[in-house]
């Protein structure tokens, strides 16, 4: 091992984290890129069509899941929150049950 590497074995390895992979993409042969896409034949509807988007664009797949997420997120938590508020739960007191 190297004398600058002695006795500091984390930062070896630490190294060795970014230094594997240019090893491997310094292959001789080049490799070609990998298409990723939705096998979208069995799908109908809205399942078709998020295949879709996630076959045209990431980005436009990324932004609508950033949007969908929290917006169902909010959604459920509202009809939680009115679901409890309907059995008598009080969300919005803070005294405590045990005192």
């Amino acid at each position: 091992m190297n004398s600058a590497f002695r006795g500091r074995p984390s930062l070896a390895m630490a190294l060795s984290l970014f230094l594997i992979p240019a090893r491997l993409f310094a292959a001789e042969k080049g490799g070609s890129a990998m298409v990723i896409v939705a096998d979208s034949r069995r799908f109908s509807g809205w399942e078709s069509w998020w295949a879709g988007v996630y076959n045209e664009s990431h980005l436009a797949f990324a932004l609508i899941t950033i949007l969908i997420i929290p917006s169902i997120a909010l959604t459920l938590g509202k009809f939680t929150g009115w679901l409890l508020a309907r059995t008598g739960i009080n969300l919005k007191s803070r005294e405590l049950a045990e005192h």
